[in-house]
């Protein structure tokens, strides 16, 4: 049998791409995308992928190059996952929520060759490319603005616009073929990015691998609506950016996550499926009566970014969205584990319907094996659902690595296994629980904060000589930073003076939300913070986005706190 060949007929590198060349041959005449008054079926979504792959070439755009673009959840970010791949490029889908300097950070990094700009983000953008110029001594990248397809705009910033290359490009072109499915396919930043950025590189294989897992895990039919509530550039809006291509699916594009276009659209286009951090939920449940359609076939709602609460979870699902929790991470392609539901426990009172919730679940389909081990002698944790260990993953759906990082790499693939830095427990049943985040990671509304960003941003503050971040609860966020500051004698600062320097000195949504003045900070003898000492203090902390008061400290129920964490998404 050794003897056997391998050959083009019997071997085709996977590849994600394949699912739209499938999709413009088998559902040529099916709806692809909807974006207000505009509709594309597949057969035109694959032509104008072509153009656009297309004039990238004539870009002199080649193999391996980086193609960033900053962009909400328009046409044109959903037809790039295709197109730059096609070209033969690596798509970089860039945080829309992050600062200037940040962007310009992830430039400089992936050495992006071409830059298309979303009209909405020209003036951050502008600020990035000056910063990239002169901080950094980086070439400008060739950039490209994006108007709106609907109802175009006029703003340009240089010569070259989206629509322009699609309608100038060759419609028979013929995507560069994929030699490797190890090849890279797409280039993502994990949140909270530094002077040292982390930028995880996903390979053909992976993606086409994780998309069609999650398809099969969450039950996805042929034909869905699916909403664009998820933003595109998380972890490309968890592979389903490829995967409602490959059901023959209807892409429904929004430019802002509102109540009235989550309402509208799922009520005027018959949605089937969406994707959100909880803050989403709350969103939809906080919407005016005006705002409001009613929910006719329930819609299937894929949850993380942020541990919902389980109050949430059971009026969510009382106005018509049936909601499934998964947990992962960026370096993961996406959700690695989902809570598959059991028909028995629908018998189960609904608090121990949510105790169960509470579990991150079983690994998807492409993972070989999921496990926690023990930190000292790297063996798995017994099966008691309260010996704690670190999560380690490994399988097909793993990243290719931190691009130009062999530090990191180093310190997260050891022994065949990734680990995730998630501490974590495994039921009797083989189901996992996180019960704690080994690096601290605040995850507020889905984004992921860097507790060490935060805190090397107040020390700037001349007037602070020790400064802690943790995670606070927050009613509409999930999570928010809390600050704990030790300022010098001699000052007066207050709770508004650090907030106010670190709106200066960071994006909005890493700002902290409380700042507690401490005389001294909690050690170990080493001098290490014990930050679990100063998470068990913010917990007694009420916050709303107006004010901050304390509560009498209260017991905090982990299995409340923590029914999802998808961690560093």
């Amino acid at each position: 049998m050794d003897n056997l060949p391998k050959c083009g007929a019997n071997y085709v590198p996977l590849t994600p791409l394949t699912f739209l060349t499938r999709a413009s041959n088998s559902y040529a005449n099916r709806t692809s995308i909807i974006y207000s008054n505009i509709r594309f079926n597949w057969r035109e979504t694959h032509e104008r992928c072509c153009r656009l792959a297309s004039s990238l070439r004539s870009l002199n755009i080649v193999k391996n190059d980086v193609v960033s673009v900053l962009a909400p959840n328009v046409p044109a970010m959903l037809e790039m996952h295709f197109a730059v791949p096609m070209a033969g490029a690596v798509l970089n889908a860039i945080n829309t929520r992050l600062d200037a300097r940040n962007v310009a950070l992830i430039l400089k990094h992936s050495e992006a060759k071409i830059f298309f700009i979303d009209y909405e983000y020209i003036d951050k953008a502008k600020k990035a490319i000056e910063i990239l110029m002169s901080d950094f001594q980086m070439p400008m990248p060739l950039v490209v603005v994006i108007d709106d397809l609907d109802s175009p705009t006029g703003i340009r910033f240089g010569e070259l616009e989206y629509e322009q290359l699609v309608f100038q490009g060759n419609p028979e072109y013929v995507l560069e073929n994929i030699d490797d499915e190890w090849d890279p396919i797409t280039l993502s930043y994990t949140s909270g990015t530094t002077s040292e950025p982390k930028g995880v590189v996903y390979s053909h294989r992976g993606a086409f691998l994780s998309t069609l897992s999650l398809i099969l895990g969450w039950e996805m039919g042929t034909e869905p609506v699916y909403l664009w509530s998820l933003p595109m550039f998380h972890c490309n809006g968890w592979t389903f950016t490829w995967g409602i291509a490959a059901r023959g699916g209807t892409n429904v594009c929004i430019r802002n996550t509102t109540a009235q276009e989550i309402y509208s659209n799922i009520a005027l286009h018959k949605v089937t499926h969406m994707c959100a951090a909880p803050i989403v939920l709350n969103i939809i449940l906080e919407a005016k009566p005006h705002e409001q359609r009613q929910i006719i076939t329930p819609v299937q709602v894929l949850v993380g970014g942020a541990p919902p609460p389980a109050p949430l979870l059971e009026k969510i699902e009382r106005v018509g969205f049936h909601v499934v929790h998964a947990y992962g991470l960026t370096e993961a392609t996406g959700p690695a584990l989902v809570c598959e539901w059991q028909a028995k426990w629908n018998k189960l009172p609904w608090e121990e319907q949510a105790r169960l919730k509470a579990r991150q679940g079983l690994g998807i389909l492409t993972l070989a094996d999921v496990d926690v081990k023990n930190f000292k002698n790297m063996e798995s944790v017994p099966r008691d659902g309260k010996t704690t260990g670190e999560i380690c993953l490994r399988g097909s759906s793993i990243m290719k690595g931190y691009l130009k990082n062999e530090k990191a790499n180093s310190q997260v693939f050891k022994n065949g296994w990734f680990f995730t830095g998630d501490m974590g427990v495994i039921h009797p049943d083989g189901y996992l629980e996180i019960k704690d985040r080994c690096k601290d990671v605040i995850i507020s509304g889905g984004e992921n904060i860097s507790s060490v960003e935060v805190e090397s941003a107040i020390m700037k503050h001349p007037y602070v000589v020790e400064a802690s971040v943790v995670a606070m609860p927050h009613p509409r966020w999930g999570e928010s930073p809390c600050a704990f500051v030790i300022s010098r004698k001699d000052s007066n600062l207050k709770e508004s003076d650090i907030i106010a320097h670190c709106r200066k000195n960071l994006p909005g949504f890493m700002v902290p939300k409380k700042v507690e003045f401490v005389e001294e900070l909690p050690k170990t003898g080493t001098g290490k913070v014990q930050k679990n000492h100063l998470r068990a203090v913010a917990k007694t902390f009420v916050v709303s986005d107006q004010t901050s008061k304390r509560e009498k400290p209260r017991a905090y129920n982990q299995n409340h706190e923590q029914i999802l964490v998808l961690s560093r998404l």
